[in-house]
């Protein structure tokens, strides 16, 4: 009986945390008539800066990691959005569809654009100009995707009517991410939960974004670190040269040590600290965040 009393006051608690944490952020459901129960679960969770906070003209699409396979919503979500919140961005946190619920490509790549389509609609009501996105891990892969993969409508076999909306992020930041789909530097667990195990040679080269990007692929930040024991940094190293040869703005940090999952405030080492400065200092000299 004490037991269950224990389980009862337990539920509780963890439930008054969340709906006090609920209150933070907007959730706008990104499929207003989900076709089955895979899709009832993806959304964009919006996060306003403080009032006493001057507002920046820049919104920016913030995609978890998670190996494709489930969602860090809190170091790589929520902490992000909360950080840029006091630059006075608008900071929005994708919760994409992953495998842990039976969802493969194009999924992932769906509920971007869906994101992406959302934000610019919202552009006038929320006094927005620039909309850029930031992934961590698998979340960096797909907003290379989205990035890259701008001009290819997935929205369109849903009927979803995206005339007029421009589907390109105007920046895209992938950090520590998973790039390349190639079997010598690639995140095994990353790739089957993004293609199943019955990839093709083909899907490799689609997938390896250092082998698909465009002539006007959005500038790029892009930070990795040596020590990384999840993500090879070698695909930092190939989205980099990549990047430079089809001259695309971009600027690389590479650190020695920072592991990976850190977000932006659980940081390991005294390099990954203040990344969050060196992004910011490029954002403004790039006249991409704005106020």
């Amino acid at each position: 009986m004490k037991r269950n009393k224990n389980l009862i006051v337990l539920f509780i608690f963890t439930w008054l945390l969340g709906t006090l944490h609920a209150s933070d952020y907007t959730v706008i459901k990104l499929w207003d008539e989900p076709a089955n129960a895979k899709e009832k679960r993806p959304e964009l969770r919006v996060f306003f800066p403080n009032d006493s906070i001057k507002r920046s003209k820049t919104c920016i699409l913030i995609c978890p990691g998670g190996s494709y396979h489930h969602l860090g919503l809190t170091n790589e979500g929520s902490e992000v959005a909360e950080y840029f919140n006091q630059w006075g961005v608008i900071a929005v946190v994708l919760r994409y569809r992953v495998s842990m619920r039976g969802n493969h490509h194009p999924a992932m790549i769906e509920d971007f654009q869906r994101g992406m389509q959302i934000i610019r609609e919202k552009a006038k009501e929320w006094n927005i100009e620039n909309i850029g996105c930031i992934g961590f891990s698998a979340g960096g892969h797909l907003v290379s995707m989205g990035g890259a993969f701008h001009k290819e409508n997935y929205l369109k076999a849903r009927n979803i009517d995206t005339k007029g909306v421009n589907l390109r992020p105007d920046f895209v930041c992938p950090i520590y991410p998973v790039v390349s789909m190639q079997d010598s530097i690639v995140h095994e667990k990353s790739r089957q939960n993004l293609l199943t195990k019955n990839y093709t040679l083909s899907d490799i080269t689609k997938f390896s974004m250092e082998q698909q990007i465009p002539d006007d692929m959005p500038p790029v930040f892009l930070l990795a670190c040596k020590d990384d024991d999840v993500v090879n940094y070698k695909n930092s190293e190939v989205l980099h040269r990549a990047l430079i040869q089809k001259n695309i703005p971009c600027e690389y940090h590479l650190m020695e040590h920072g592991g990976h999952g850190f977000g932006v405030i659980r940081t390991r080492s005294e390099e990954t600290k203040n990344w969050g400065a060196l992004l910011k200092k490029w954002l403004i000299d790039n006249q991409l965040l704005k106020y």
